[in-house]
């Protein structure tokens, strides 16, 4: 056989509903490069009132500040991320890692049988 098989697994993080995953997480980290919400969300083809709702909805579910915002005017507002915000991030990118090493260990394990036959 020796064919590829791989497992793909997705997180979501829930608390009183599901409130971080990997939309949220990518929509952030495009935040924090872009120093936008509006541009994080167009790089993402989500509409702004959406992607707004989305960390409001986080915000609330896990009770911490993700993002500071500054009103637009005459030098424009922006966006940064919470150390709270930095922290998500960091944490849950470092249990994705973790998990697909796993699921990539037990793959192989109960389906080594057509991976390595």
């Amino acid at each position: 056989m020796g064919n590829t098989l791989s497992a793909k697994v997705r997180i979501h993080l829930s608390a009183e509903d599901k409130c971080f995953g990997p939309g949220i997480c990518t929509l952030l980290e495009k935040v924090e490069k872009t120093g936008s919400l509006r541009k994080a969300a167009m790089n993402m083809n989500m509409a702004y009132s959406k992607a707004w709702k989305i960390v409001k909805m986080c915000e609330e579910n896990l009770g911490v500040k993700l993002l500071i915002s500054t009103a637009g005017g005459k030098n424009g507002g922006g966006a940064v991320l919470t150390d709270e915000a930095r922290q998500f991030i960091a944490a849950y990118r470092q249990l994705c890692r973790r998990t697909d090493e796993f699921v990539s260990e037990v793959l192989n394990e109960e389906f080594g049988f057509y991976i390595n036959g």
